[in-house]
């Protein structure tokens, strides 16, 4: 991960924050679908912090709203990051359908 090589560098994630503070849009696909470790809730708080009110995010997930304060990790760090991602957002439902699962039931059927 970009994040791992960066913190081998002296300045690298400072360098990184940089980088990724400066798209006008930032896409973060398949947003917490695994466990973070705490190297990566700071990383992320930082991030969301220096783009807050200034630039936008599309945070793609199957995971529910409900859900991300947990998969953030729970605690003060989840508290702040959400903070700064919900009173600003526009949320965008998709629907309960999985796709990938729906897909998967198709090809093993036929």
């Amino acid at each position: 991960m970009e994040l791992d090589e960066a913190s081998l560098i002296s300045k690298g994630i400072a360098k990184l924050l940089r980088k990724y503070s400066a798209y006008g849009l930032l896409i973060l696909d398949e947003w917490l679908l695994e466990d973070i470790s705490e190297q990566e809730q700071h990383f992320i708080f930082e991030l969301i912090e220096r783009r807050h009110d200034s630039a936008s995010t599309i945070f793609c997930t199957q995971y529910r709203q409900d859900d991300w304060h947990a998969r953030l990790g729970g605690g003060v760090h989840a508290d702040a990051i959400m903070d700064r991602i919900v009173h600003n957002a526009i949320w965008t439902e998709t629907g309960t359908m999985n796709m990938r699962e729906y897909y998967a039931k198709q090809t093993v059927a036929h």
